[in-house]
């Protein structure tokens, strides 16, 4: 308790000290939207159905599945998709993490008929008469039954869009994901992949969640080479990388904070189209600090960087990274030596949060460009709080703390 009290202290310290209205709405940040001009008015969780409606209607051998995606989905993103599709292609799964990745007793009694649009592809390549070719029809059947579902469906040429309800149970299917999936084209020698597999996965604070309904796992995959993962600041964002992951010869994980599921309302294109993946945007360019975040806490830091220019005369520039793995080092790089200070923001805990990869490539390539070390603002070193989670957010007082020390180092 003396912990939280000192922190809400540091926090109307910091309000007092530099005139800053303190807001006490469950919301932590204000939303920037992207403006493109064009598209029709959506929020994120409608962006991201057209998205997967797009691609299904586009690949016939796509199929979405998890944990009450039939129904819509908790957050609505699959509504209405299952009976424009059917219930061979869009379907619920058991209440199973590891079963929905990779194989599960459970999962593959339930799911293996919605192969059956599958087996006209099957008969055609066991027809084919050499030994060599029926070697690698089953090599592919035993593949595919130790290894149902999503990465089984991926592995046999067809697109896999699995949901896992929320980050905080991705952890039962940890293995299949970094150990299977994204390993599969190296220990083939390249003779099999899974590519065409994406995973949506909720994530990140949402006012309400606790500790089960609120983390922030980024970093644990992005240790694993063979996989993308990558974080959307918002629908139009959104909409695009998941388009690009689900086109990718890699396994793809899309980490999509639920809070913006409804808070973010952009104008998105309703054509096809897709957002680089392994780039980041430069959202606001400055000369004085750079500021670095993904998903939500791309706008605490927009607004983190209009109050420092107004109230500090600190000129911000601030990135969206986008893409966790691969990650784009020359923008970052790029604007490290230009500012000469940079501050990293993530909802995650900060020991071994992905700022701390982040913050270690700065020093390393640029620390003869820097004028202070790299600083980060981020959760802290406990579980995710309930009651506490205001204390807990890395918000936009801890961060113009950060840009206020960083200057004056």
């Amino acid at each position: 308790m003396n912990i939280i009290t000192a922190q809400l202290g540091h926090i109307l310290h910091n309000c007092i000290r530099f005139n800053i209205k303190c807001s006490w709405s469950r919301s932590h940040f204000t939303y920037y939207p992207t403006s493109l001009g064009t598209g029709n008015r959506m929020n994120m969780f409608n962006a991201i159905n057209n998205a997967i409606d797009l691609a299904l209607d586009e690949d016939k051998s796509a199929l979405l599945f998890g944990e009450d995606v039939g129904f819509g989905g908790v957050f609505r993103c699959s509504v209405n998709l299952r009976d424009k599709y059917g219930s061979q292609r869009v379907f619920n799964t058991p209440l199973c993490e590891q079963g929905i990745a990779g194989h599960c007793g459970l999962c593959m009694c339930r799911c293996f008929r919605h192969l059956a649009f599958m087996t006209s592809t099957y008969s055609t390549v066991k027809s084919y008469s050499s030994s060599s070719n029926r070697m690698r029809v089953n090599v592919e059947l035993e593949l595919l039954i130790e290894n149902s579902f999503a990465i089984g469906v991926a592995n046999t040429g067809a697109t896999a869009i699995a949901e896992i309800q929320f980050a905080d149970y991705i952890f039962p299917s940890f293995d299949q994901i970094v150990n299977e999936a994204a390993k599969y084209r190296y220990r083939s020698g390249g003779l099999f992949d899974c590519g065409s597999l994406t995973f949506r996965v909720p994530c990140g604070a949402v006012g309400h969640g606790a500790l089960y309904h609120s983390q922030s796992p980024e970093a644990y995959f992005a240790h694993t080479p063979g996989l993308r993962v990558v974080v959307p600041r918002g629908p139009i964002k959104a909409k695009g990388l998941i388009l690009a992951c689900i086109r990718d010869p890699n396994p793809c994980i899309v980490f999509e904070p639920k809070t913006l599921y409804r808070a973010a309302v952009e104008d998105v294109p309703t054509e096809y189209y897709t957002s680089p993946l392994g780039k980041a945007d430069i959202l606001r360019h400055g000369k004085d600090v750079t500021l670095i975040g993904w998903g939500t806490q791309v706008h605490v830091l927009l607004e983190v960087a209009e109050t420092a220019n107004l109230k500090l005369n600190i000129d911000c520039e601030v990135i969206d990274l986008v893409s966790i793995l691969p990650w784009d080092t020359d923008a970052i790089c790029t604007s490290a030596k230009k500012t000469g200070r940079v501050i990293i923001a993530h909802e995650a805990p900060l020991t071994q949060g992905f700022g701390s990869e982040l913050a270690s490539y700065i020093q390393e390539k640029c620390f003869l460009h820097l004028e202070a070390p790299v600083k980060r603002v981020t959760g802290w070193d406990t579980p995710f709080p309930h009651v506490f989670e205001p204390f807990y957010m890395p918000d936009k007082h801890r961060c113009l703390s950060a840009i206020n020390d960083i200057v004056n180092f």
